[in-house]
């Protein structure tokens, strides 16, 4: 695994919480998600969900590593049944997460994939792993091809189901790419409402300043109406009547 943009992004959110990352081999992984020693673990499915929650992530192809001078190399991707007459290594780390498929010969069991790979570079057995752990072991005498025919390797986070807390859950946000924002099961904040101004009962809004405005108070003003209309363009001072004689009641002067 390659956790490092998921990392980056915990610390960014949320800065002042450690994030301490363990690197066990896959066949205890399990075990120390249930001893309490991580809080949360990337693992190859299938795992026994009796007790763990898991949360599938992405399917990863599986590949056979080859010396770079093995007949296979010439070819883009290997059947199982052309493996029939290989030795074909899987370590006891477990690292695919299956059980011998059809089709593929009785695996060597070296300690681990490091192990593993350096009988495939002395030319003893093929090894078949997941496409990421063939790049992480990359020698220069060694190279890998598409296995087909034989089930993929698909990879999760897991927890302890009882232990889902509120970190576990910002991290499983961050895992599946939600933003800061995003609801991640838990409870949010609500946004503090401010609250609605009163309106008194009846209240009426002013009318807009202009000239629709000298036309409507002037309508009570008897003359003062006349003159705020009069008064456009040619002659302010009628304009300026129309809307003190408005505003006071009173009749605005001629032009």
């Amino acid at each position: 695994m390659t956790p490092s943009k998921w990392v980056r992004i915990w610390n960014e959110r949320l800065p002042d919480v450690p994030l301490t990352l363990l690197q066990v081999s896959a066949a205890e992984v399990a075990g120390v998600l249930r001893d309490g020693g991580a809080d949360a673990a990337f693992l190859r499915l299938p795992v026994d969900r009796t007790d763990l929650s898991a949360i599938p992530l992405y399917t990863e192809t599986t590949v056979v590593v080859i010396p770079k001078d093995h007949v296979m190399a010439a070819v883009e991707e290997v059947s199982a049944e052309e493996l029939a007459d290989e030795i074909v290594l899987h370590p006891l780390d477990d690292t695919l997460g299956w059980e011998r498929p059809p089709g593929l010969p009785a695996f060597e069991r070296p300690a681990t994939t490091a192990d593993a790979v350096e009988l495939v570079a002395a030319g003893i057995g093929l090894l078949a792993v997941p496409q990421s752990l063939a790049r992480l072991h990359h020698r220069k005498d060694l190279t890998y091809r598409t296995l087909t025919d034989v089930p993929e390797s698909r990879v999760a986070l897991s927890w302890p189901e009882e232990k889902t807390t509120d970190l576990v859950e910002d991290f499983i946000g961050i895992v599946r790419g939600r933003t800061v924002n995003s609801s991640r099961g838990r409870t949010q904040p609500q946004p503090e409402q401010k609250p609605k101004r009163p309106e008194a009962a009846g209240a009426r809004r002013k009318p807009a300043v202009g000239k629709a405005t000298g036309r409507t108070a002037g309508k009570s003003a008897g003359k003062g109406a006349r003159g705020g209309a009069g008064g456009s363009g040619k002659n302010p001072r009628g304009a300026s009547g129309g809307a003190k004689g408005g505003k006071r009641g009173k009749p605005g002067r001629r032009p």
